[in-house]
């Protein structure tokens, strides 16, 4: 299964690519104290901008850190918890200017669309609407956007619809995970990332909520051996243990470099990127 569409790219989106996070936090306490910020991950690349995950506060950190959410092409929606749904009414109202342009795709988990068992769709009909497409996600499917692949990901989450994503380009793969805690699997599916950006709520050994702990990042980073690795998404106690540390470890044990994700960090990932040529695998037409 598969899609493909095209979206009119922003003639001033410079064609230097990025990724900028939003936010960097995660949980009940972190997020509604704000001891990090919530607002998800942005995507520079070949021109395109895409928000990823856009939970509390995605409109107002974008804002905050210069990004022009008018000119967003796609929203991609790991799964419909707070954390990562929150918002994406709100970032589909900025994109399309409140329906006056009909335009942009969402790709994501079949919750955000469908809901959960004890638990409605973040996705309001009325924002939907709005859109030119959207793509329910599932592992192992693959859409095209402009000279963009993504593919969805196996994740081992408590929203048994979520999803991580492989995200290829001509210049870069980059990989972020979702919410998903540690399985075999995930090595595999993980394979030739230039980037890998994992959420990783816990330190150490400390495992709950289906989600990964510095361990488990540890494990996967050094069996992907990814250009570079980013640790994001972090719990109360991962804060308390200082995520600086805690990539410090990970780097150790993978013997690959680790940085630990800070609210409005702005990454080039062209810089991580082997220079072997066209890495996507078709070449997808504007609609």
């Amino acid at each position: 299964m598969g899609g493909e569409t095209g979206s009119k790219v922003p003639a001033f989106l410079s064609e230097h690519s990025q990724i900028i996070f939003l936010g960097t936090g995660s949980g009940r306490y972190v997020r509604g104290k704000q001891l990090r910020a919530t607002g998800g991950i942005i995507l520079q690349a070949m021109g395109n901008q895409m928000h990823i995950d856009p939970g509390p506060g995605a409109t107002v950190m974008a804002a905050n850190y210069g990004i022009n959410s008018r000119e967003t092409i796609a929203v991609l929606v790991s799964h419909n918890h707070l954390g990562h749904a929150n918002d994406v009414n709100a970032v589909i109202d900025a994109m399309t200017y409140s329906g006056i342009d009909q335009q942009g795709v969402l790709v994501a988990s079949l919750s955000v669309m469908n809901g959960e068992e004890k638990n409605k769709p973040y996705l309001n009909e009325l924002y939907g609407n709005l859109l030119e497409k959207i793509i329910p996600l599932t592992k192992h499917q693959k859409v095209g956007i402009n000279e963009i692949e993504i593919h969805g990901l196996l994740a081992n989450h408590t929203d048994k619809t979520a999803v991580g994503f492989k995200i290829i380009t001509p210049e870069f793969i980059i990989v972020y995970s979702g919410d998903t805690d540690y399985s075999q699997g995930l090595v595999e599916q993980y394979q030739g990332a230039d980037i890998l950006i994992l959420n990783v709520v816990n330190p150490r050994d400390i495992k709950e909520d289906a989600n990964l702990c510095s361990r488990d990042a540890a494990h996967l980073i050094e069996k992907v051996k990814p250009r570079l690795a980013i640790i994001t998404h972090f719990g109360l106690k991962m804060i308390q243990a200082d995520p600086l540390y805690e990539a410090r470890e990970i780097q150790k044990q993978s013997g690959v470099q680790v940085i630990a994700a800070k609210d409005g960090m702005s990454i080039a990932p062209g810089s991580y990127a082997l220079k072997t040529g066209q890495k996507t695998l078709n070449t997808f037409t504007f609609l």
